[in-house]
């Protein structure tokens, strides 16, 4: 326990920073404070570099470091949307080769999955990870569980272990934890799944003044999903995943149901390309969609968030009507080991903070809650995308949305949990009708157990003719049994 006079060095020293760096007014009501609250005021403000702080501000609200003008990137294009039937056969044959590299590297052992889950279900009126939300379109399967099945799928094909680290913040680490423990892992190996918290970052005002969320402690959140890569180097993982082979990392968001995870084509593509860091790319549905930009400026690959592209990017049109800048990056990516490590040796400098205004909850003068109907302030987020410019060569792959995207970031409409089973059980059907699969009205409501089957592909290597009592990892009903 520390003494007295080295309590009273610890408050000076933190105090110091603070006024120095123009946050004093972290320490307002200090005096106001018991010991108790003294102690948590301390231990909050002692968990951050205010000058740090200072610096992401600034860089968020300084212009970017993006190049005003990028120019339409290369991107391997889907052979129905290439130009011609020329290109359409090379980009055929590149995808067959990119598949076989891919299943190399997988078959090899050099491949983890890497899941960014630090979100709250919170927008979705669910009170837990958002991992944790029962998406199942006739079970209560979770988004976790869902993924924890791909990847039996995977490490049965393969025939190899596939590390699965999953990114939880603060607020989502003990949760996602107890509801690993009490699922048994999903099965999984205990040594193969890694859980690591990622950063976070206080909120400001909009001067840059950090606020307080109560007397005693700050406001803060997580540092978004470009915390990941300083994260995995703190967390020992980067020096764990090398001592096991690992050389790739296939990231995605725990939103996404239909992410294929540790997809052979797209790792393929990466390794062909001889890249360090890659993207998958959808076409945009409008010029305001809110998925990143794509673009290029000389050898370097660039996207620019939705709530930051102007209208000269954004409305961009060529000669044939389509946007110039129809790519849009769908938070699927694929990091080399040595990248990871390169970017997060310099992460203050190189992912630079984003300043999202938010109505963020504080205090007033008098240390009363203030919960505010507008923007008050700023979150300070990283994000992944911008580790991007700093890969020395960048692969760009064209996905179908279909078959890949689906993200949940509202409780209703779009782009929500009832969008997410709609899409979810057109990909489902969509599989049986590939595989030639009979069996299932065509109006029904049905899931697949995706440890068994990950695909058309599998299906037909099962030997899956029709649905029936032989197949019970192929449920199906009708929306009302939901």
């Amino acid at each position: 326990m520390a003494s007295v006079s080295g309590l009273a060095r610890d408050v000076d020293d933190v105090r110091r920073r603070y006024e120095r760096a123009g946050q004093g007014q972290v320490f307002a009501f200090w005096d106001r404070l018991d010991a108790a609250g003294r102690a948590r005021l301390l231990g909050s403000a002692a968990a951050f570099d205010p000058a740090a702080v200072v610096r992401a501000f600034e860089g968020a609200r300084a212009p970017s470091a993006r190049p005003a003008r990028l120019e339409p990137p290369g991107v391997l294009r889907l052979p129905e949307r290439c130009s011609s039937r020329d290109e359409a056969r090379v980009a055929t044959a590149h995808r067959r080769r990119a598949r076989e590299r891919g299943e190399a590297l997988l078959a090899a052992g050099g491949v983890a999955v890497l899941i960014v889950a630090g979100g709250q279900g919170t927008r979705l009126g669910f009170p837990g990870p958002k991992g944790a939300f029962p998406l199942g379109p006739l079970t209560q399967r979770t988004l976790f569980g869902q993924q924890a099945q791909k990847i039996h799928a995977l490490r049965r094909r393969t025939g190899r272990a596939l590390p699965w680290l999953l990114m939880t913040s603060d607020a989502t680490d003990e949760a996602t934890r107890a509801l690993f423990e009490a699922e048994g892992w999903f099965g999984l190996p205990r040594e193969d799944v890694r859980l690591f918290r990622q950063g976070a970052l206080p909120n400001v005002d909009l001067d840059g003044r950090i606020l307080l969320a109560a007397p005693d402690r700050l406001a803060v959140s997580p540092d978004g999903h470009g915390g990941v890569i300083p994260a995995l180097a703190q967390a020992g993982l980067l020096d764990w995943l090398e001592a096991r082979g690992v050389t790739r990392l296939s990231y995605a968001q725990v939103d996404n149901p239909l992410v294929p995870l540790a997809d052979p084509v797209f790792l393929g593509h990466h390794d062909l390309e001889g890249a360090e860091m890659s993207a998958k790319v959808v076409a945009k549905r409008a010029p305001d969609e809110r998925v990143g930009t794509v673009g290029r400026h000389g050898d370097r690959i660039w996207v620019i968030e939705y709530t930051e592209v102007d209208p000269w990017h954004r409305d961009r049109r060529g000669p044939d009507g389509e946007l110039a800048f129809w790519a849009g990056s769908i938070a699927i990516h694929v990091l080399n080991i040595d990248f990871v490590r390169r970017v997060a040796a310099s992460a203050e400098r190189l992912l630079r903070a984003h300043a999202s205004p938010k109505p963020i909850p504080t205090v007033d003068p008098a240390g009363r809650p203030l919960v505010p109907n507008a923007a008050n302030g700023y979150k300070l987020e990283r994000f992944v995308f911008d580790a991007l410019p700093e890969a020395r060569r960048v692969a760009l792959l064209e996905v179908r949305r279909e078959e890949e995207y689906s993200p949940i970031k509202n409780r209703t409409g779009r782009e929500s949990p009832r969008s997410a089973r709609e899409d979810l059980v057109a990909c489902y059907h969509r599989w049986l009708r590939e595989a030639g699969v009979s069996g299932v009205p065509n109006d029904a409501w049905i899931e697949i157990d995706e440890s068994v089957v990950d695909g058309p592909d599998a299906l037909l290597a099962a030997g899956v003719r029709r649905v029936g009592p032989e197949t019970p990892w192929i449920r199906w009903g009708t929306r009302e049994t939901t």
